[in-house]
């Protein structure tokens, strides 16, 4: 097996390319077509299913179930991220994680009530395998980059993925929309052809176009994990096994490396006052933006008036496509207006924006009111994601390790999203419905307004 220099190009084409492999997962599965799947099922009782002991709403369900995953994530990423630094064959992990997300997709095909625990667990191991891999993937930039190319390359992979993870989507688009074309059966008996109204004919027809798109979104899923582990298979043969910093073997010291890094952080915040209010400000507002962003089309599906289930499944991916498209946008005028204004009141001003569409998500009924709001959406979604990023970095102290400072803000985000998910489940569930989870996030935006204005302008020392 041929061993590529750092920097080389092929080295660092190959690591960016697997996010075009595993980027069609978050949009297909997490953010579109699962989803709208999801809310085709026949659940009893006003959306109601019945797992666990309990009876839920199925949103609140799926919500929860989330909720769980990312507790997981959050609590294996430090003892992942131990496991990379020190261990020598890195590669080994990443395939794991990748091929259980894929099985994890591929199982979503079978996915109904019937076996609600196994098809909760195929949802479990596509979203573990997901953030796994990410943990690996992302410890190699170090590795294969200088420090002068990450920067660039990391831009590269986030390009491939999102041109990848479109392409698939658009193709399962066609075929939810067209599935005749793509050989899936929506004929109907010639009695009824015969013998029926035209009326008659015409519900049927589209009864039978509506159970063959169906069909189609279960083979979606298909494709999400067949697209993932083909394309991750370039990555796989040119990617190092692993730089080892220890003898390679996983001990007990090398499992909680990673939490005892995450506590000298924490540490180190009681030194740094600008850093540790906005940590404690981003860790309110972005508990409610990766919230909405993991429920927007689960409210959509079940909170709009569509006029029927192809308007639905057209709509709503079209809403998704909306917001990535728009969240690139957004992304650069946040940067621009962050030079200009700074960061912190650039934030302020797009959480004000959000405490917005919280309000106004709350009376939304219509298709065109949804598409308007996954236009804004997109705009400021893009925009606070790179900027809290781009300002906590900016915060960091200089002399500390930043491997480990970046490590403690992923986990405090998924641990944010944790307790936005509960909550907004827990709302869902009492009330029966997700308008009302959508409007109490509104504080969460307040608070985090608040929180921001006490971000002091200088670094500030504690004792």
């Amino acid at each position: 097996m041929t061993t590529y220099p750092k920097g080389s190009k092929k080295l660092l084409n190959a690591w960016a390319f697997y996010d075009w492999a595993n980027s069609v997962y978050t949009l297909t599965i997490a953010s579109t077509i699962f989803p709208i799947f999801y809310g085709t099922l026949n659940f009893v009782d006003d959306n109601k299913v019945h797992a666990f002991g309990y009876e839920f709403k199925n949103t609140a369900l799926i919500t929860f179930i989330t909720a769980f995953t990312f507790l997981v994530v959050a609590f294996i990423s430090p003892i992942l991220s131990g496991v990379a630094d020190y261990i020598g064959n890195k590669k080994v992990f990443m395939q794991f994680f990748c091929y259980l997300g894929a099985v994890g997709c591929l199982g979503l095909y079978w996915f109904s009530l019937d076996h609600i625990y196994l098809s909760l667990l195929f949802y479990f191991f596509g979203l573990i395998g997901y953030w796994g891999s990410l943990v690996f993937y992302n410890s190699y930039l170090p590795d294969i980059a200088f420090e002068e190319q990450q920067d660039k390359i990391s831009a590269k992979g986030f390009s491939l993925g999102y041109i990848g993870s479109v392409l698939l989507l658009l193709l399962n688009l066609a075929m939810v929309m067209f599935p005749n074309v793509f050989g899936f059966d929506i004929s109907i008996s010639e009695t009824l052809r015969e013998t029926g109204s035209e009326l008659e004919i015409a519900e049927a027809l589209q009864k039978a176009k509506d159970v063959a798109s169906i069909k189609a979104m279960r083979y979606s899923f298909i494709t999400v994990g067949v697209w993932w582990v083909l394309f991750s298979q370039y990555t796989f043969r040119v990617l190092p096994k692993g730089l080892s910093k220890s003898n390679g073997k996983v001990n007990k010291q090398v499992l909680f490396n990673g939490f005892k890094e995450l506590k000298k952080v924490w540490d180190g915040l009681t030194h740094n006052l600008r850093l540790k209010r906005y940590l404690y400000a981003f860790f309110v507002y972005s508990m409610a933006v990766q919230t909405i962003m993991l429920v927007a089309t689960y409210f959509g599906e079940q909170e709009i008036n569509w006029g029927g289930e192809s308007e639905k499944t057209l709509g709503l991916i079209v809403s998704i496509l909306v917001i990535q498209v728009v969240a690139i946008l957004g992304a650069f005028l946040t940067s621009r207006t962050s030079e200009r204004f700074g960061n912190i009141p650039t934030l302020i001003v797009i959480n004000f924006i959000w405490m917005a569409l919280c309000f106004y998500g709350y009376f939304v009924e219509t298709p065109i009111q949804f598409y308007i709001t996954a236009a804004f959406v997109g705009l400021v979604m893009g925009g606070i994601q790179a900027l809290s990023r781009s300002t906590y970095s900016k915060f960091l102290p200089e002399t500390k390790d930043t491997t480990s400072y970046f490590s403690f803000f992923d986990v405090s985000e998924k641990i944010g999203i944790v307790i936005g998910m509960v909550i907004y489940g827990t709302i869902d569930q009492i009330t029966g419905s997700m308008r009302n989870s959508i409007l109490f996030l509104f504080i969460f935006f307040l608070i985090g307004i608040i929180l921001l204005l006490r971000v002091p302008k200088q670094v500030l020392q504690t004792d």
